[in-house]
């Protein structure tokens, strides 16, 4: 009876990328027909030990993908001492970027896994942007990293969108004359909060633009001086009795204004 055709997945960190490549390479022979077995968060030389010792009665292959110097070398000397084909997955590729790109790697395990972490975060911050944008449900104001409170055409959208791909939770609520501003804007801490103002010339002009795209006369009252005073007077007292820092957005670009946001809240906290 045939031995069975075993490859061992040896990393350090989880070891789905060799794994992968171990599956596509398979699938070139005899459809596929090989056992693998995964060796995960292999940290010291006593884990490659492990592997060697499973390994050296076997008909196998050992796989790697080893970023820790002092461990491949470990693991290049004992699979060469008892024999074991032993085939490092990433070396060839990191030698290359290094002779091409004139890089040197981190040799530090488990990077991808935060890379994805960091995606799946700024994913989860996006999605929270577009579910608690303009007020829609003031429950979100309590679980924000930061709110965004101001009139209509402050760039509280533009801004809630541009943070949350840095990776921040941000909710960002409309202050109306007509409509009372949420009890949650009073109960989280002013540090979370940020107050967005702007010229009344500026806002008139954004405005009118605004209801030119629409199809709308211009001298609708939402783009009227009077309304926009109120307005501003309006959004000022609600910012004065939230206590949050306010800044003046009528020059500025978002990406400006991002970037003083994150300096006043570093101010307050760290993040």
């Amino acid at each position: 009876m045939d031995q069975k055709e075993v490859v061992y997945v040896v990393s350090d960190s989880v070891g789905e990328t060799a794994e992968l490549v171990v599956k596509a390479v398979a699938t070139q022979f005899n459809g596929g027909h090989v056992e693998i077995r995964r060796s995960s968060y292999v940290e010291d030389f006593e884990d490659i030990e492990d592997v060697i010792l499973l390994a050296k009665d076997s008909r196998c292959i050992i796989a790697y993908t080893i970023v820790v110097p002092s461990l491949k070398e470990y693991l290049d000397q004992r699979a060469a001492e008892e024999r074991i084909y032993a085939v490092d997955l990433l070396n060839p590729l990191m030698n290359a970027f290094t002779t091409k790109f004139n890089k040197t790697p981190h040799h530090q395990p488990r990077m991808m896994r935060k890379l994805d972490e960091e995606y799946f975060r700024k994913i989860e911050a996006i999605e929270f942007a577009v579910k608690y944008d303009d007020g829609r449900d003031p429950r979100g104001i309590t679980k924000a990293d930061i709110v965004l409170i101001g009139v209509s055409r402050t760039s509280k959208t533009p801004l809630s969108m541009y943070l949350a791909h840095k990776r921040f939770k941000v909710a960002n609520v409309p202050l109306v004359p007509e409509v009372p501003p949420p009890d949650e804007l009073f109960e989280i801490p002013r540090r979370n909060c940020i107050g967005l103002i702007i010229s009344p010339d500026k806002l008139n002009e954004i405005r009118k633009e605004r209801l030119k795209a629409l199809g709308l006369g211009s001298k609708a009252s939402y783009a009227s001086f009077e309304r926009i005073l109120d307005e501003l007077e309006h959004a000022e007292k609600i910012m004065k009795r939230v206590g949050c820092p306010i800044i003046d957005v009528s020059n500025k670009a978002v990406e400006e204004t991002a970037g003083l946001i994150l300096e006043i809240l570093k101010k307050e906290r760290s993040f």
